[in-house]
């Protein structure tokens, strides 16, 4: 057997502690379908994150992006390390926080992104009210029971019907990504005849002639409120305060940029996506008169105090700082 001498192993020493300091840190986000994370794609192709953490002192970082459909897939990502950086609906965030809250690896809101309503589409005219989507045969969303849009639904069965009855058309919800909803819809295929639609896919659903709005989230809410939120585990958040520092004001850097150049952020989304749409098209729907880019969250507490009334959530939140980080305490939000 070979012996080294003190000075070999000081030398392997100095090298290994020397190794694992340059070792690059990396941040790994996930988005979704839908046009609710365009701060998301400025941060991408404007490469912002590597920006704001070099003036943090990281001089590099290794950013990855993947996408996933519906906020079922993407908390299991978040859960099981395979990302960072999690985006999705506040009723999302809500359920992984509700499962989360108290130890470790709890999960909270960085920021809102965006309000912004989304619709309830059909093809059938018989359904004009939330009181006929029991003749809808099945009914669109992105994640049954867990996504912003099957929560709605249960928010205007529970509103017209009283909250026991709150589920009342959970047994006709499908779980489809927003582009196959839509495709289903105008084909009429697979018995989708009814899709809770997001941006720009509902705007896309209604220049068919044969479909029509049944209901507004907006209506249903009581009034605007939050559409999309990016959050993350306190795992990640407290291992890493100046890389999340870099990511929360890229964040404010990109909605900023969002806000004085809806076009150019449009243009990105396009792309990313790999759609086929004309991009004045999505630049309108993207800069609409109800669509606010923006990090304050708008009655958030309104869909916790609904989860927590049907059982969706065992947590009653004291207020929306509760499921978010210190960070965004500045916000006016609710």
């Amino acid at each position: 057997m070979k012996k080294f001498s003190a000075g070999c192993l000081g030398l392997v020493a100095v090298f290994g502690v020397g190794a694992a300091r340059a070792q690059v840190p990396e941040i790994r986000l996930a988005r979704q379908f839908s046009m609710g994370y365009l701060q998301f794609n400025v941060m991408d192709h404007e490469k912002l994150i590597q920006e704001h953490a070099a003036r943090l002192g990281i001089p590099e970082v290794k950013v990855t992006w993947v996408q996933f459909n519906g906020p079922a897939a993407i908390n299991d990502a978040l859960l099981s390390d395979s990302v960072d950086i999690a985006s999705g609906s506040p009723s999302g965030m809500l359920t992984i926080w509700g499962r989360t809250h108290g130890n470790a690896a709890e999960v909270r809101a960085i920021s809102a992104l965006s309000t912004q309503p989304f619709l309830l589409n059909t093809r059938n005219p018989e359904i004009k009210t939330i009181g006929d989507l029991g003749k809808c045969k099945r009914i669109a969303v992105p994640a049954v029971r867990v996504s912003s849009q099957a929560m709605t639904i249960e928010m205007a069965a529970a509103k017209l019907y009283g909250i026991k009855e709150f589920a009342r058309f959970d047994t006709l919800t499908v779980s489809l990504s927003p582009p196959d909803a839509t495709a289903a819809l105008l084909s009429g295929a697979a018995d989708i005849d009814c899709v809770f639609a997001v941006p720009p896919f509902m705007q896309m659903q209604l220049q068919h002639p044969e479909i029509h709005t049944v209901a507004d989230s907006f209506e249903i809410a009581g009034g605007p409120n939050t559409y999309t939120v990016a959050y993350t585990s306190a795992r990640f958040h407290d291992r890493n305060p100046k890389l999340y520092q870099a990511l929360y004001n890229a964040l404010q850097d990109a909605t900023d940029r969002v806000n004085k150049d809806i076009n150019k952020a449009s243009g990105y989304w396009i792309e990313d996506g790999n759609y086929k749409l004309a991009p004045d098209f999505i630049a309108t729907v993207a800069g609409g008169p109800r669509v606010k880019w923006t990090m304050v969250p708008e009655r958030t507490m309104d869909a916790a105090t609904f989860m927590y009334q049907v059982g969706t959530l065992k947590i009653l939140p004291a207020s929306w700082k509760d499921y978010f980080f210190p960070e965004a305490y500045g916000l006016p939000g609710s």
